[in-house]
């Protein structure tokens, strides 16, 4: 319970976090953000990392420059996309071992959920996961396990990872430094993680709502 509210408090409070590592470890923080955004992307047993919040921390850091936004975009977007090759290759060697339940520390249930994903987005599933937490961090896996060629795969990552970084990154360098988002960056990084959750709820809603209609037939 202690590490859980931690971890969240270090979510909400990122910002605070970064400004202290940025004097104590100088231009080691890059490659402290390059290992937490590959870390995120690329190993299945941390979807827990922050990524959308971690980014727009970042960028709001760039614009006060106390970080080089150059620097970051490129590290961070080849971080990403390195992230999710490696993921998916893990999922390509793994195979059929995957689902049958063989793997303890993975979640079944969260495979299921982005096995669910990817069959109802096809590929796309590889861009659109970038903006949904613990989806993000399976879904090349999941790519991986499945028939996706590794050709058609690293076309999504590789725009997906730019778009990810890139959009996530900006919007705090060009919004970070506003007052209100100062004042209340809690509350905006909440907002953040909400509109990142937002399609895996509407998607989770959905499949029920398709299990309910499923059920209800086959009881007639």
């Amino acid at each position: 319970m202690e590490l859980l509210l931690k971890l969240i408090d270090i979510v909400l409070h990122v910002d605070d976090y970064l400004k202290d590592l940025v004097p104590q470890y100088g231009v080691w923080i890059y490659a402290i953000l390059f290992l937490i955004i590959f870390a995120e992307t690329g190993l299945v047993v941390t979807p827990f990392l922050p990524g959308d919040s971690l980014l727009f921390a970042i960028g709001a850091l760039c614009g006060a420059q106390v970080l080089n936004l150059p620097t970051i975009l490129i590290l961070l977007t080849i971080a990403a996309i390195l992230g999710d090759t490696v993921n998916y290759w893990v999922g390509h060697y793994m195979g059929p071992k995957v689902f049958k339940g063989n793997i303890k520390f993975l979640k079944k249930e969260y495979l299921d959920r982005t096995h669910n994903f990817y069959e109802r987005y096809g590929g796309k599933t590889i861009i659109i996961a970038r903006f949904v937490p613990i989806v993000r961090t399976f879904a090349p896996f999941v790519a991986g396990v499945g028939s996706m060629t590794y050709g058609k795969f690293m076309s999504y990552n590789i725009f997906g990872g730019i778009f990810w970084v890139f959009s996530m990154t900006l919007a705090g360098y060009f919004f970070g430094g506003f007052k209100f988002v100062q004042d209340n960056f809690s509350t905006v990084i909440l907002m953040i993680i909400f509109i990142s959750i937002l399609p895996g709820i509407i998607e989770y809603w959905r499949e029920r709502k398709r299990l309910k209609a499923a059920a209800a037939n086959a009881a007639k």
